[in-house]
């Protein structure tokens, strides 16, 4: 017997895949991925900021304006990440949603940074890079799905059920992580790389990192503090030297040269890399990082 015609088509029209998506904008690539992962099917993504870019200089194009304007929800890092957010939702006369992911957060400062580097910060005492904690994303991921929940209520479950199992997830590769670098002397847990990104990782799992940038890579490193970090790497024997995939490579080349030690990869800070590469999620990203980091201490 030939089913109904008109409950057929009524139940096609109501999954994601047929019903118009949410339309959702995410400040940069690592954003991006997090929305997707929560949103699934029932979203649109784009991001501002993509792959391999830095978020930190980046200015708006009146193409961006244009985005914002389309976009229903915008979900931001904070914790003054995004130095250019209020000119562009002025600009924008975004109406929509904007979400902060980073809500609920307890931010490092920079005096509670223990990091060593060539630069003088005088400007926001925040760190904003909390994302390198997988137990802040899994914040990050409570605020992406309340936020869809309110802007689409039809998903509320399916948002729901998405976060916690991309929250197991989370907990695994925390759990990973700390096994692996506890086994690793706390003395042998040192890395030099390109800016001061990593405040978060190291804090959780007890790593030193030094870099010749601020947490900013518009901050310019100074000759005095870039001669101290080589002196540092020097006597302390570090031998886990990294670059960063938004980087430019010349400071640390520099450094590198002038300490006697090679670059042993690549980190990856602010951004995804291209959907080629080895970090394409954050997910990716964090493997690969944790992976390169153990590798080159232990």
């Amino acid at each position: 017997m030939q089913k109904p015609l008109i409950p057929l088509l009524l139940a096609l029209l109501s999954t994601p895949a047929l019903a118009d998506k949410l339309p959702v904008l995410a400040s940069f690539s690592i954003m991006a991925d997090l929305v997707q992962e929560v949103g699934g099917e029932r979203v649109t993504v784009s991001s501002l900021v993509g792959p391999d870019q830095d978020a930190h200089v980046f200015q708006p194009a009146p193409q961006d304006v244009k985005k914002l304007a389309a976009a229903k929800v915008f979900v931001v890092n904070g914790l003054g990440f995004e130095g250019w957010l209020n000119r562009l939702s002025k600009s924008s006369g975004f109406k929509g949603q904007t979400v902060v992911a980073s809500q609920g957060v307890k931010p490092l400062t920079l005096a509670e940074d223990d990091h060593d580097h060539g630069h003088d910060h005088g400007h926001a005492s925040q760190d904003p890079h909390a994302w390198h904690n997988p137990q802040n994303v899994k914040l990050y991921v409570r605020n992406i799905s309340a936020a869809l929940s309110q802007a689409d209520p039809a998903g509320k479950d399916y948002y729901s059920q998405r976060a916690q199992a991309y929250s197991q997830q989370l907990e695994q590769l925390d759990t990973d992580a700390r096994q692996r670098f506890a086994a690793i002397p706390a003395s042998q847990r040192k890395v030099l790389t390109s800016h001061d990104a990593f405040a978060y990782l190291a804090q959780r799992y007890q790593i030193r990192f030094l870099s010749p940038q601020g947490v900013s890579t518009e901050a310019e490193a100074s000759a005095k503090g870039v001669a101290k970090l080589v002196r540092q790497v020097k006597s302390e024997k570090i031998r886990a030297v990294f670059m960063e995939n938004m980087s430019d490579k010349r400071l640390l080349e520099q450094l590198s040269r002038e300490a006697g030690v090679q670059i042993g990869g690549k980190l990856y800070a602010d951004a995804l890399s291209p959907a080629n590469g080895p970090a394409a999620s954050y997910v990716q990203l964090f493997k690969h990082n944790v992976d390169g980091l153990w590798t080159a201490m232990k």
